[in-house]
């Protein structure tokens, strides 16, 4: 069994365990809120090492704020209560506790993700990174109706101009969203990494090869797919994007390979190659992998594959998008 088949069996085992032990969050949560992993519990490859990353999202509760902006349906006590249940499960799993003690578990409502798009208040609140992850990388642990019903809402706000011009519709607001993301974590990655002492120069390292594997792969495999489908049928309908989201980044390149779009098909494999050898290299803890890229010769190769990687990306964007107006847009 190859390394990708291996992390998504374990990590459907893992999900299943995780909702059978959330039933009470499930209850809390019923016809209001949803919980939606992140990280590589949403991407389908999680190992025993993973930790869970979380959001909660609530329903519209039909009472606007001063802002405009409705409320969530899951009241703050029974917000505390799920959050509760999640912390108490995770322990019990034995999985490493929320990063930042917790901080980045947080409770938004549907409005919150819709009504903020393109504002300055997207980043402060950390909305645009909840709400792209929602829709590239995500996988529902509480009330899966909820999460199928906010995907849809956000979907809409993405494609609000979509009624007129259904027939040639390029989705530029989400795929200038989506490249967004991608530059915050390169600058992230900038701002946050300590070059000194050697140990934290090489958790620099493993950070950068991991942005430039599983981060970018979440982002451009969603791009690809958008193009791929401008590229087929001249233009991306709601629904399209609904089935992109539904797709894991690994998947999304298996989609690939069974659509009319032979001249990218070697590229894509030979991501998908590439990518199975990243997952073998980071399957071990995270000192363990830190102590192995302090060993220079190691981490020149690995990080060598990792711009491999990129190159193999641009590659399958510039084959895919045959100079289309998409393809265009992306570029400049």
């Amino acid at each position: 069994m190859g390394a990708l088949s291996e992390r998504r069996r374990q990590t459907s085992n893992r999900i299943t365990e995780l909702r059978k032990h959330l039933q009470a969050a499930e209850a809390i949560a019923a016809g209001k809120a949803c919980v939606y992993a992140t990280g590589s519990f949403g991407r389908g490859e999680a190992s025993e090492h993973s930790d869970l990353d979380l959001f909660i999202v609530g329903r519209r509760n039909g009472k606007p704020g001063s802002d405009g902006k409705e409320g969530s349906l899951l009241k703050r006590l029974d917000d505390i209560r799920v959050k509760a249940e999640l912390i108490e499960v995770t322990r019990a799993m034995a999985i490493p506790e929320f990063s930042g003690d917790g901080r980045y578990l947080v409770h938004y409502s549907v409005d919150d993700f819709t009504k903020t798009l393109g504002t300055p208040q997207d980043d402060v609140t950390n909305t645009f990174t909840a709400r792209l992850l929602l829709l590239l990388e995500s996988c529902p642990l509480v009330e899966e109706a909820v999460y199928h019903e906010i995907i849809e809402d956000v979907v809409a706000a993405y494609w609000r101009d979509y009624e007129d011009h259904k027939s040639a519709f390029m989705p530029a607001f989400l795929a200038n969203d989506i490249l967004r993301l991608w530059r915050t974590f390169c600058v992230n990655y900038e701002a946050r990494t300590e070059r000194v002492p050697d140990a934290e120069k090489a958790k620099g390292k493993v950070k950068n090869y991991k942005l430039k594997h599983s981060r970018m792969l979440t982002c451009y495999s969603a791009l690809l797919v958008l193009l791929a489908l401008y590229r087929l049928q001249g233009t991306v309908s709601p629904l399209d994007a609904i089935n992109m989201i539904e797709l894991t980044p690994t998947k999304r390149l298996e989609w690939l390979l069974q659509q009319d779009l032979s001249d990218a098909h070697e590229t894509v494999l030979e991501l998908l190659s590439q990518y199975e050898i990243f997952l073998t290299t980071t399957n071990v803890s995270e000192a363990n992998i830190i102590q192995a890229f302090m060993d220079k010769e190691y981490s020149k190769k690995n990080l060598e594959d990792a711009y491999r990687f990129g190159d193999l990306m641009f590659e399958a964007l510039s084959k895919i998008g045959n100079d289309n107006r998409f393809y265009r847009l992306l570029v400049v």
